[in-house]
């Protein structure tokens, strides 16, 4: 059996699309996977189980990459095509079975929103996949002994920022009230614009060990699955601790915290107060983001 899965083209969304990924592998042993995605989220999938390839999507102006992507899928005949993009190319490809996401604007958790695409309720929560290499990395770099307390200050816009000295204060508080001795660990992706992003936390936390740009999304996977807790801005950083199955503490403002709030065994958020989804992330409380951070420890 061969399945064609089209996901996302970010890595928030493209872990959140892991969970029907799981699904589709439970019920479905012998199958073989391709995966459809764009490059920043090819990582999620690396270590993916009976995945045969992965196809990445450019963007290309007249959506050239479409066409490109159905002359590299036409000549197979797909067992399923399972489809989150809504696209056309789905419709054009030989297939016994599809599943394809309608567009539109839609309600609820984007993990709800998901799951419809298979019929699912209530949906599966997202995964991470890790080998033992990838594992064997992160316990070099976050060696046992002290805990850790991974902090994710960066994100695709400016307007997800919390300031980067409220993420300080947030740690030294959480450390102190509930795990004494723990280390801070910054997480960022490559660049020199994550790489800024980061600056101002890493010069605040002089002792903070600094992942910043050095890992691979399964690394980071494996990394996070180290830490006693992750707080971090609304970014695929956060969906990624939560996959892994790290407390994992979502800071929203202008982004909709009913939509994207981190999915997983153990997750929270702390909202800016003002309006659904378009509230200024500085006034966001450092208290009200301590007492959530504290409060997911505890649970």
């Amino acid at each position: 059996m061969r399945i064609l899965f089209i996901t996302a083209t970010r890595v928030g969304d493209a872990v959140l699309s892991t969970g029907l990924l799981d699904h589709l592998l439970c019920i479905h042993p012998a199958a073989r996977f391709t995966i459809a995605c764009g490059p920043i989220a090819e990582g999620v999938f690396a270590r993916m189980p009976r995945r045969e390839a992965t196809l990445l999507m450019d963007k290309q102006r007249f959506d050239l990459h479409w066409l490109r992507l159905w002359r590299r899928t036409v000549g197979t005949l797909w067992d399923l095509v399972v489809d989150l993009r809504g696209s056309a190319l789905s419709f054009l490809l030989p297939a016994r079975h599809r599943a394809v996401m309608r567009g539109g604007r839609r309600t609820g958790h984007k993990l709800v929103q998901l799951a419809a695409t298979l019929g699912l309720a209530p949906p599966p929560l997202p995964v991470s996949w890790t080998n033992a290499a990838d594992r064997a990395q992160a316990a070099i770099l976050l060696p046992s002994g002290p805990s850790y307390i991974g902090l994710g200050p960066t994100a695709n816009w400016s307007g997800k920022l919390w300031p980067p000295n409220q993420f300080a204060a947030l740690f030294r508080a959480v450390r102190d009230q509930a795990l004494p001795g723990a280390r801070p660990v910054i997480f960022a992706g490559p660049g020199a614009a994550e790489h800024a992003m980061a600056a101002p936390v890493l010069a605040a936390l002089p002792d903070a060990v600094d992942l910043t740009g050095r890992l691979s999304l399964p690394e980071a996977s494996a990394c996070l699955a180290r830490c006693a807790l992750f707080v971090g801005n609304d970014s695929g950083l956060m969906h990624l601790a939560a996959a892994a199955g790290t407390p994992t503490l979502g800071l929203f403002g202008p982004t909709p915290a009913s939509e994207y709030a981190p999915a997983g065994r153990r997750t929270a958020v702390a909202l800016a107060p003002g309006p659904l989804g378009a509230a200024p992330m500085d006034s966001l409380m450092i208290a009200d983001a301590i007492t959530a951070a504290l409060g997911l420890l505890q649970s």
